[in-house]
């Protein structure tokens, strides 16, 4: 199970909030949380989240998931901030780091990833006068969203058989297999995308 993205099923009001609506939300969050450059507010935006993830009726077992990921990340970021900077900036960076990835992993959550794709495409159909293809455009958002799924599965088995080698302290022993396993991903991803006539158009 990826700990990053991947739909968690439900019935709430924000799993049956229009996919373009959470979008437009997500956007205007992000915008809030650069904006804002005082702790007090981006801790509010924190606690908004923290809040949106109990509105969402989302399990425990997928938020810690999360939270074991972004947290150690926000605190890093934290101690340099404070160690180059200061006490205020480390603290409104890593709230702003930390209300911005869980923003995005609580929309990917609530989501699923044919309804963003469908809500792109329908919200740049006026574009098609200026030669802009929206299908194109929601290709390439869900392929991104599949592919940060795919890269977080991959890197989470790969630490795993890392582990079971007792290899857990070797660079190279997650490094190598990480990197043939994308490899071998993107190939496969390609040749999908070839055999279902993806850029023949333009050839």
């Amino acid at each position: 199970m990826n700990p990053l993205g991947l739909y968690e099923p439900g019935s709430s009001a924000l799993h049956r909030l229009g996919a373009g609506w959470k979008f437009a939300g997500l956007l205007v969050f992000a915008v809030l949380a650069f904006v804002f450059s005082a702790p007090l507010p981006l801790g509010a935006l924190v606690v908004g989240v923290a809040a949106g993830y109990l509105v969402a009726r989302i399990p425990p077992r997928r938020c810690w998931q999360a939270a074991r990921l972004v947290v150690p990340v926000a605190v890093v970021v934290f101690l340099l901030q404070w160690w180059m900077l200061s006490l205020d900036s480390a603290a409104v960076v890593g709230l702003r780091l930390l209300a911005a990835i869980s923003a995005a992993n609580l929309f990917t959550l609530t989501t699923r990833v044919d309804d963003l794709v469908s809500a792109v495409e329908r919200g740049l159909r006026p574009t098609r006068r200026f030669g802009v293809r929206p299908e194109r455009i929601g290709l390439l958002v869900g392929l991104s969203l599949q592919a940060i799924a795919a890269l977080s599965t991959i890197a989470a088995d790969t630490r795993e058989a890392q582990k079971a080698r007792s290899a857990e302290r070797s660079l190279s022993a997650f490094a190598l297999p990480f990197l043939v396993r994308t490899l071998r991903h993107a190939d496969e991803l390609g040749e999908a995308l070839a055999a279902r006539g993806v850029g023949d158009d333009e050839k």
